[in-house]
């Protein structure tokens, strides 16, 4: 998980992800792209916009969750990986705080199957056997690096990351999503309300279920499912993780102990299509107020 310092260059504005608009379309050609009110939600356009989510997640996982930082990473202030240059960065931008980089106040990274094939791997695979989701038909998506600002954390904040993965999701024409959430502190002992309760009645089917690799596996069943107090349990859950639940997902089989950023991770799994209508349209819907109007990719 450690990276390479990037050397100092021009803003470089990234190729562009977009469809080409078609004739009657009501989209504008871009993958996501969202206005509420002062909120505005897009990918990252520019190399200075990447960095701006990064020096965020530095904020959030290093300064705030206690993770540690490679000399590297401290030094630059941002987290930055080799993963990064294959990635999609979904950005919130607070444009009362600034345009563009100045403004990024959220965060999330978006790896697909092709772009990860470039790369040569998807992140997880340094703590989960991910080969039932890899040989998944259709596209594949990784989700990671997800953060909001302290002072912006809402839950209108992340419903707009959801909304913007919702409109992803339909331009990708993604059929499976996954990635690692974590809850904090690396004691599983002291998750093991939230971990038994997951590992009960939310873990994946076998043709869809990923394994910890067995040095990082730490069984889920720290409970008896009869000790379980429901309610207990979904409170203690991290709202991230709730929010996978709520689009139908699952989890894996095993936790994993992430020292570097201090979390106990569980892999999350949707498979879109799995997705309950109502609830895939309340995020997918259009609306005039929030939408720039249409016009060319």
């Amino acid at each position: 998980m450690s990276g390479r310092p990037v050397p100092p260059t021009a803003d470089r504005v990234l190729p562009s992800r977009a469809k080409p608009a078609t004739s009657g379309s009501t989209k504008t050609g871009k993958p996501v792209d969202i206005r509420a009110g002062d909120l505005e939600l897009r990918l990252a356009e520019t190399e200075s916009e990447i960095e701006a989510a990064q020096r965020l997640r530095y904020r959030v996982f290093y300064q705030e969750m206690s993770a540690e930082p490679t000399p590297e990473m401290a030094a630059a202030g941002r987290d930055f990986d080799s993963f990064d240059p294959f990635c999609d960065h979904l950005l919130v931008i607070d444009r009362r705080v600034g345009e563009g980089a100045a403004g990024v106040v959220g965060t999330y990274r978006l790896l697909r199957r092709s772009r990860a094939a470039e790369r040569g791997r998807f992140y997880s695979v340094d703590e989960y056997d991910i080969a039932p989701l890899v040989a998944h038909p259709g596209e594949v998506l990784e989700l990671g690096r997800s953060c909001i600002d302290a002072e912006h954390r809402s839950r209108a904040a992340m419903q707009l990351l959801w909304r913007g993965i919702a409109d992803y999701v339909m331009y990708h024409d993604v059929a499976l999503m996954f990635g690692c959430a974590s809850l904090p502190g690396i004691d599983p002992a002291a998750h093991a309300l939230p971990l038994s309760y997951l590992y009960y009645n939310h873990l994946a089917p076998e043709q869809l279920r990923p394994h910890a690799l067995p040095s990082r596996y730490v069984d889920m069943r720290l409970m008896p499912r009869e000790a379980i107090d429901l309610k207990a349990a979904l409170l203690a859950l991290p709202p991230l993780i709730k929010g996978y639940l709520r689009l139908g997902g699952f989890v894996g089989d095993g936790a994993v102990v992430d020292t570097q950023f201090n979390t106990t991770d569980v892999c999350v799994i949707v498979k879109t299509d799995w997705v309950t209508d109502k609830y895939f349209k309340h995020y997918t819907r259009e609306d005039a107020a929030s939408r720039p109007p249409a016009g060319p990719a």
